[in-house]
């Protein structure tokens, strides 16, 4: 009498297809995910502007059409005096990508044109300047979408 023998389980062939086939899947996610972490900071910093841009608002209506002015690294900071319009001045984190250099994580505060240094600028210039009480990025590299940042 003959005993049949009966195979479960899979071959080493199926299996190295199927490793492949991962390999081949995570090359192709890894990237998209680097690309995904750096537009979600660009989000964040975007979102920070925004809010940078209402806090001024709400200010410019508390004392009667004026913004806040004085020394310049300490005009934005003005927000957070009792945490009235803002608990703390928010960063502007601008990442590395393909269209962007990067810059930390900082909240430095100028007036004027963009310097690119990263950070945040503050035209704090009076009732003179036709800007004045304009937030901007400040940086003049490319956001994710090819857009310059200082244009925000």
């Amino acid at each position: 009498m003959k005993s049949k023998k009966t195979s479960k389980g899979f071959t080493l062939i199926e299996l190295m297809i199927v490793v492949a086939i991962i390999g081949i899947l995570a090359a192709i996610a890894i990237p998209q995910f680097a690309s995904l972490v750096a537009k979600s900071q660009e989000g964040r910093t975007k979102a920070n502007l925004g809010t940078l841009r209402s806090a001024l608002s709400i200010y410019y209506g508390d004392t009667e059409g004026f913004y806040p002015s004085g020394v310049i690294a300490n005009c934005l900071t003005d927000l957070t005096i009792g945490g009235k319009y803002l608990q703390a001045v928010p960063n502007s984190d601008l990442p590395k990508t393909t269209q962007n250099a990067g810059h930390s994580s900082v909240t430095t505060t100028v007036s004027g044109a963009a310097t690119d240094v990263g950070g945040w600028i503050y035209d704090n210039g009076g009732g003179t300047s036709q800007t004045w009480g304009r937030v901007l990025v400040n940086c003049t590299h490319n956001d994710a979408r090819g857009q310059i940042w200082s244009t925000y």
